[in-house]
């Protein structure tokens, strides 16, 4: 085991976050699980009973409650403040980027983006003056390429890539490594919360009415390659205690192996293999209503 450090970790209220606030703690790390489920906070200090682990409040979208988790953080280690930040906190839009709403796609932007630059901005001073400290942020496979339906929620994991590339060379001189997590298709509540999403796009007027009424079978099928969030948390563990950290790490290896077929594929094939996947072609878009869009639209009209 490597040396105890401080780790903050967002978003830690579920899946990822959740599996790797608990994993990190038993290996002898002192954790600082934040969110904005305080009751969800509370059940993960009592399973992490025994463990350094503490929770925090924290609403990456808010200044107030960033400003108050840096002084909790500060007051819990003695002014020290953490060794590591992991910047877990998001969730996924899904929708025909032609209907997406301006007020959708800014708060996608605002939990994935700003928010992860705001509180990284504020952990930031004390690392580089100590000449030490990781930011680990949890991007995505999406990050890398983009999924039809996807394309707000990539885009912002195309932002984080970006921003972490540059912040890599800009705060190694201080002595502070920025690593990036590229998570494949885990099992979490993501797939819930998107369903969520989808349905509210999903109105009979749409022209992808058809497409978004096979949402489900797709989100199925996507999950049938889902790997527990262990596998992410080991890789997490590796960022943290390695003493030369990647730039990035993608997993699992299925994950590794899906991103290397799609580049190597002409573009204008991989293209048609992704409206497959999503059933954007012609039968599905301008056929028959299928019987889950017509369930769909009485569903919409009542309300």
């Amino acid at each position: 085991m490597g040396k105890s450090q401080t780790i903050l970790i967002t978003g830690a209220t579920s899946g990822i976050g959740r599996f790797s606030a608990l994993y990190l703690a038993r290996f002898g790390h002192h954790v600082i699980a934040t969110g904005r489920k305080t009751h969800l906070l509370e059940e993960l200090l009592t399973e992490a009973d025994g463990l350094k682990l503490d929770v925090l409040p924290l609403d990456v979208t808010d200044e107030s409650s960033i400003d108050a988790a840096v002084a909790s953080a500060n007051k819990l280690t003695g002014g020290y403040g953490i060794d590591v930040l992991i910047n877990n906190a998001g969730y996924g839009l899904a929708a025909p980027m032609s209907e997406i709403s301006d007020e959708d796609l800014r708060k996608q932007f605002d939990t994935n983006v700003f928010g992860l630059m705001a509180v990284t901005r504020a952990f930031i001073p004390q690392m580089r003056e100590r000449r030490s400290g990781r930011i680990i942020n949890v991007s995505s496979i999406g990050g890398r390429f983009t999924f039809p339906f996807f394309g707000a929620y990539n885009a912002t994991k195309y932002a984080v890539e970006s921003m972490s590339d540059a912040m890599r060379n800009e705060l190694r001189p201080f002595g502070v490594h920025v690593v990036l997590i590229e998570p494949g298709v885990i099992q979490t509540n993501f797939s819930g919360t998107t369903q969520k999403i989808v349905d509210s796009y999903n109105v009979p007027e749409s022209p992808y009415a058809n497409s978004l009424a096979m949402a489900d079978t797709m989100i199925e099928r996507t999950d049938k390659m889902a790997v527990g969030p262990e596998v992410i948390g080991r890789v997490i563990r590796r960022a943290i205690e390695g003493r030369r950290p990647a730039a990035r790490y993608m997993a699992p290896f299925k994950a590794k192996v899906m991103y290397g077929m799609f580049k190597l594929l002409p573009t204008s094939l991989a293209d048609m293999l992704m409206r497959r996947i999503a059933f954007l072609t012609p039968k599905v878009l301008h056929g028959a209503p299928s019987q889950a869009q017509l369930t769909a639209g009485e569903s919409h009209q009542r309300n």
